[in-house]
């Protein structure tokens, strides 16, 4: 079954994939089938620095908190905070133990050190304040916002106080209800509060838009940008916490779908400063619809990269990573066949595939089976919906 592959197998470094694409994208994303394997996130980190060093590029961007994201992108700009600060304070879903991302951090701060603003490398995390356990509260960006504007705009063309936005909130154990994920009669997100908490963070983004020229002159730049982080933030978070509260059959796909459109808006600011390399789940980055099984629910939404891809055009290529084994989560070799099981066959430990030439070569192999949640094997189905295939034979234990 490996007849014809062997060929379209190359090293997998930044001038290969680049070799691939029609045109130089904005948003170069390189997906991954499970969370938490530092190979491959030294396989990014080193495709990061050659596409830094070689290419150009000047951002990367994860699937983590883009709030949290902000102390990492205030380090490594700027030296602020120590090191093991940053890992602490700095990402979500508890990526900061991660010694490849520790590495990372280290890499882009050592990199800036001594260069003026415009040829520094910048990081952003590019998820929603969202975990599995529940979504944050709306206060800090809404307050931020506010009294963003509040300094730059005269009072009579705000649409509330900070006291009515305090009143209004409540305390923040309202909103991070853990009960909520799975009891939507638990969740504040359609009291009377919440909704008028709705409308006055769309009117505070209007004035945000309505007033861009004369912020970006009176502030920054930079500080008009993360204001509107926090608008699109506090927005997307209400809308989350309002459908939280939905008893219909339909809000785990109201949810999924959600925090995807907020990832997708983040990965569009994130391209507006230039070229970066995205990185996150295979899910996140595909350009067709992701899916999960939850018990009989098969709930079906259009990821983050699907979104950006449809408004980027050629500016959004995606590579897809396959793995072999993880032995240490039951995942074994997988069986002749399958997609893997044809890249498994092959003599080199890992390297980047050409998509189209493996789909003529292998033509309908069968789906790989996964052995647990936190895998997702590449859908052959969706084999040429990526720019690339990054396939790594054998992950190892962590140390």
């Amino acid at each position: 079954m490996t007849a014809g592959i062997e060929d379209a197998v190359q090293t997998f470094e930044a001038s290969a994939v680049l070799r691939l694409l029609p045109a130089r994208p904005r948003l170069l994303a390189l997906g991954e089938p499970t969370h938490g394997e530092d190979l491959l996130l030294d396989l990014r980190n080193e495709l990061f620095r050659q596409l830094v060093e070689r290419e150009g590029y000047r951002s990367i961007a994860i699937e983590s908190d883009c709030l949290m994201g902000l102390v990492v992108d205030d380090h490594v700009t700027s030296g602020a905070g120590t090191l093991d600060e940053v890992m602490e304070r700095g990402f979500s879903h508890g990526f900061g133990a991660s010694a490849a991302n520790r590495e990372l951090v280290r890499w882009m701060r050592a990199y800036n050190d001594g260069r003026p603003a415009s040829e520094q490398v910048r990081f952003a995390g590019f998820d929603g304040p969202l975990e599995i356990s529940g979504a944050a509260s709306p206060r800090r960006v809404l307050l931020a916002l506010h009294r963003y504007l509040a300094a730059h705009v005269d009072a009579g063309l705000l649409p509330c106080t900070e006291d009515t936005i305090e009143r209004l909130l409540g305390p923040d154990d309202r909103w991070t209800e853990p009960a909520a994920m799975m009891d939507p009669s638990r969740s504040a997100g359609r009291s009377a509060e919440a909704r008028e908490l709705r409308l006055l963070a769309d009117d505070l983004v209007a004035l945000l838009d309505a007033q861009t020229p004369h912020l970006v002159t009176a502030s920054s730049r930079e500080s008009w940008d993360r204001a509107c982080l926090y608008g699109r933030t506090a927005t997307g978070l209400l809308r989350y916490h309002f459908w939280m509260a939905d008893p219909s059959p339909e809000r785990v796909t109201r949810l999924c779908a959600l925090r995807d459109a907020m990832m997708a808006a983040n990965l569009l600011a994130v391209a507006e400063r230039g070229p970066a390399l995205v990185h996150a789940h295979n899910a996140h980055l595909q350009r067709s619809k992701s899916s999960m099984r939850m018990g009989d629910l098969r709930p079906e939404w259009w990821s983050a990269g699907a979104l950006a891809g449809a408004r980027l055009g050629d500016g959004y290529a995606f590579v897809a990573t396959a793995v072999g084994t993880i032995r240490h989560q039951g995942v074994d070799a997988p069986p002749a066949g399958t997609l893997e099981g044809a890249l498994y066959a092959l003599p080199d430990d890992h390297g980047l595939v050409d998509p189209r030439r493996l789909a003529a070569a292998l033509g309908k192999p069968a789906p790989r089976v996964s052995p647990w949640f936190g895998y997702a094997p590449l859908d052959p189905a969706h084999l040429t919906d990526s720019d690339g295939i990054l396939f790594v034979k054998d992950l190892p234990p962590p140390l």
